[in-house]
């Protein structure tokens, strides 16, 4: 999947301050599951990058079912013209568009505001694991898949679970003999993993910062192409240990389908005002994220075309026909 950003001369040409739609009361970022993932972690960056936004700070509030389904449908239903409101999505979000799981709904019921910045998928274990690296793990994984337990922030055909799949389909093993445990959202699948219901999370690495720095839990590999830059510079990715499993995540928003123009450029500039302050690269690095600034036309351009690399790869995989 391939991802692109905007230029520096582009960003800067943007007003540093773009006052807000008269509509735009009570803005909020909704995220699409429980406290703790990388839904939330989205949510917190449109928290902090927007602050000078608008006149009062960013609510975030949770609305967890279906790993974003019940909150598509919400802004396809009754809130479709919600002005006041945007919601966290990712590439996950988009793969279980392309399959089908958030019903009938398409790309095309929603409207592509902005984003966050790229993550990448990690293998996590906790820190006192028996698997102290990935070769570890699949070796483990080799011998006997029923006996390694696998969980991630969704079900069979997300995109945490596409992650373990292909670090599966790396070393020639059938996805379908995985033992694998769906949890709804990163945040209960790292308590899972806590608690010990899982050995291994498929997750991403952005969610990992607060971990890290807890000692909790540790990152076998980052599904990035390279190692990323600091402070996960020190976590090898899985390609350069002989697995070729690769998985780059957008982090982004929308607004309902129904939002006027007016409402929707006023979210739309207030990204592009923030992507031009030293301080939204800042955060992005904070919150473990790499620049990605998109946002209104070339957004909704970028999520088409990955919706046709996922509904591409889900095919490959089995997902739908």
């Amino acid at each position: 999947m391939t991802l692109r950003s905007l230029s520096a001369a582009a960003a800067a040409a943007v007003l540093l301050a773009v006052p807000a739609s008269a509509e735009i009361r009570r803005p909020e970022c909704v995220a699409p599951a429980q406290p703790g993932g990388g839904f939330d972690l989205t949510c917190r960056v449109a928290q902090a990058g927007l602050e000078k936004q608008f006149d009062r700070p960013i609510e975030v509030t949770f609305m967890p079912g279906g790993i974003g389904a019940v909150a598509f449908n919400a802004f396809n239903t009754t809130r479709a013209d919600d002005a006041d409101a945007i919601v966290a999505f990712s590439t996950g979000s988009l793969l279980n568009l392309a399959v089908g799981k958030y019903g009938n709904w398409t790309i095309d019921d929603a409207r592509w505001v902005g984003t966050a910045g790229a993550d990448y998928g990690a293998v996590v274990v906790r820190a006192d694991s028996p698997y102290k690296t990935l070769s570890d793990v699949m070796d483990a994984v080799k011998a006997d898949p029923s006996n390694v337990v696998i969980g991630a922030g969704g079900s069979v055909g997300s995109q945490d679970w596409m992650k373990a799949a292909l670090l599966m389909k790396s070393v020639e093993i059938d996805a379908r003999k995985m033992r694998y445990v769906a949890f709804d959202g990163g945040g209960d699948a790292i308590a899972g993993l806590l608690g010990g219901s899982i050995a291994v999370y498929t997750g991403d690495v952005g969610e990992m910062v607060s971990h890290l720095e807890a000692g909790d839990l540790r990152v076998l590999a980052a599904m990035s192409d390279e190692r990323l830059d600091p402070p996960f510079d020190q976590i090898p990715t899985a390609k350069e240990q002989g697995y070729d499993a690769t998985w780059t995540i957008m982090r982004g928003f929308y607004v309902g389908k129904d939002v006027s123009d007016e409402d929707y450029n006023a979210w739309v500039e207030a990204f592009r005002a923030a992507y031009a302050t030293e301080e939204f690269a800042t955060l992005q690095h904070e919150k473990g994220l790499m620049p990605l600034d998109v946002a209104g036309d070339e957004l909704t351009a970028l999520v088409k075309e990955q919706s046709q690399t996922l509904h591409a790869l889900a095919k490959d995989s089995g997902l739908i026909q």
